[in-house]
């Protein structure tokens, strides 16, 4: 099905020449040359991204109003966790938990993080995980992250928890795959359709009082991870993406047969690249990836090659510092402590100081 010319290793020459980054730096060009080379950069970036939305489905639709409700409150120790919904599109709502750190309000707002949570094949589980109320502690991240002082939405994704079959005629995974195809039989894929409701979630977080507009970031776990590299080269106001064990490339997909979640296919991307040049399209945003060594979703060695050339467009734009990357030894596809400090101060670093 796919031919060796067609690859993405082969065509790396066009998508490194092309300087994905250097557009946004504000930099200040000595001469002719690099003055043109800074246009020829920007057209590149903007090419590259314009194909990707293309791939992805077409442009989003102009945002429906939010119709945000409030289904309940409950105060906990250090915070309060409100269950919230708020209109995704026209007829689709987005059921979402929203964690608030005590102190936090209009006159002291804090910076907020929205968690993405894993897949896990546990469509019953999603946002209640991330929020500690369902699921391993080792990801009740929003909980952690409530604790150390920011606002956290923990939104479910289409297909877990409370966005399963409404009629209830399909279950767990045959829901997933007929949504999947749904969208593939009108041009678009299920990676449009999360990141049309990623942003979403950006849209509710700014009209809170309680949140510093300026400094919201996104985590996620697994799929969560995938989300956070698949909404941050369409939602500029994401100031910091922290994303955990997920980053498959195609190329490890198709020489080691893994079966990944649907979020991870976008059609025809491979005539442009491969999921590394995704993630590059944040730059020069801050990005931090987390990744275990064994973890077979994303065998290390295509993962250390996707470094490498993430890496290489945050140089290109003199923005190296705003990326890092972790490769934790000796574990699999976990939140191990030293990943959760790293994302940690990742997070104070870019929406705390």
């Amino acid at each position: 099905m796919f031919d060796k010319d067609s690859s993405p290793v082969l065509r790396r020459g066009f998508i490194q020449s092309s300087s994905i980054g250097l557009v946004a730096t504000g930099l200040n060009y000595s001469n002719a040359y690099n003055d043109t080379k800074k246009i020829e950069t920007m057209a590149n970036k903007k090419e590259l991204l314009e194909s990707l939305i293309a791939c992805l489905g077409g442009p989003w639709p102009k945002p429906c109003s939010l119709e945000p409700k409030t289904k309940k409150i409950i105060n906990k120790d250090g915070y309060r966790i409100e269950f919230i919904s708020y209109r995704a599109e026209e007829n689709d709502r987005v059921p979402a938990i929203l964690l608030v750190p005590d102190g936090v309000n209009e006159q002291n707002p804090a910076p907020a993080v929205t968690v993405w949570h894993q897949h896990n094949g546990e469509y019953h589980i999603g946002k209640s995980e991330p929020a500690g109320m369902a699921g391993s502690p080792m990801h009740h991240t929003g909980v952690a992250l409530a604790k150390q002082g920011y606002v956290v939405l923990c939104p479910d994704a289409l297909c877990f928890e409370e966005r399963q079959d409404p009629d209830g005629k399909l279950k767990n995974g045959n829901y997933e795959r007929f949504e999947f195809l749904k969208y593939v039989v009108h041009g678009k894929s299920m990676a449009w359709k999360n990141i049309l409701d990623m942003r979403r979630a950006v849209d509710y977080l700014v009209t809170r009082p309680e949140v510093n507009n300026d400094k919201i970031g996104c985590y996620g776990h697994s799929m969560g991870s995938t989300h956070t590299w698949l909404v941050g080269p369409h939602e500029p106001r994401l100031k910091a993406l922290v994303g955990n064990c997920c980053l498959p490339t195609y190329s490890a997909i198709h020489d080691t047969k893994i079966l990944h979640c649907f979020p991870n296919f976008i059609p025809g991307w491979m005539d442009h690249g491969d999921t590394p040049e995704i993630a590059s399209l944040i730059a020069p945003r801050p990005l931090h990836l987390n990744f275990g060594e064994e973890d077979r979703g994303s065998p290390i060695s295509f993962v250390e090659e996707g470094i490498e050339r993430i890496s290489k467009v945050y140089a290109e734009m003199r923005a190296s510092e705003n990326f890092s990357a972790f490769v934790d030894r000796g574990v699999g596809h976990v939140l191990s402590d030293e990943m959760w400090q790293k994302t940690k101060d990742f997070f104070n670093k870019h929406l705390k100081a």
